[in-house]
């Protein structure tokens, strides 16, 4: 019975364990293990659920909610404060990307509370609507606006007038 139980979810799980990743990272400021573990416990909470989730219209954005429910959970914990290291590590970007604008910005999101880093990340890396947001996050649409109008001037007064030397023209 397990195995009928199971039948896709491999797949599922390997196509969006990338994109459900670089949210976590996204989430969690950079904390690459935090994310992958934050990712891990996503999985495991959408197997153990699959019967129900694979039939459902959109079991990606349902992964999505998950992953950002489980990370609030996480920073409601006394414990999710304590860091393994507060350094990235120097890593090529293999894509090419600006990655002194990446390390910037994934900086500054993780300056931001975590309720504001994650209405920023699901509106503008997610793409999501206001609304998909507040079900997210267990908010009101208004809720969700304020919170991204005070997150997004946040940002903007961590990054200041820096921003401008790591674009590129």
């Amino acid at each position: 019975m397990r195995h009928v139980r199971a039948e896709g979810y491999p797949e599922f799980a390997a196509a969006r364990a990338g994109h459900l990743y670089r949210s976590a990272c996204l989430l969690t400021g950079g904390d690459t293990h935090l994310a992958e573990d934050l990712v891990q416990e996503t999985l495991g909470r959408l197997y153990a659920r699959w019967g129900r989730v694979s039939r459902v219209g959109n079991p990606a954005g349902y992964a999505q909610t998950v992953l950002t429910r489980t990370f609030l959970a996480h920073q409601r914990r006394r414990s999710s404060t304590e860091r393994a290291i507060d350094v990235f590590p120097d890593l090529p970007d293999p894509r090419g990307a600006d990655t002194p604008l990446r390390l910037t910005l994934v900086e500054a999101l993780g300056r931001l509370p975590a309720k504001d880093r994650a209405v920023v990340v699901l509106r503008y890396w997610e793409d999501r609507s206001v609304e998909e947001t507040a079900d997210a996050m267990n908010a009101s649409s208004a809720a969700v606006r304020t919170r991204c109008v005070r997150a997004l001037a946040r940002l903007r007064e961590l990054l200041g007038e820096d921003l401008a030397e790591y674009a590129t023209p």
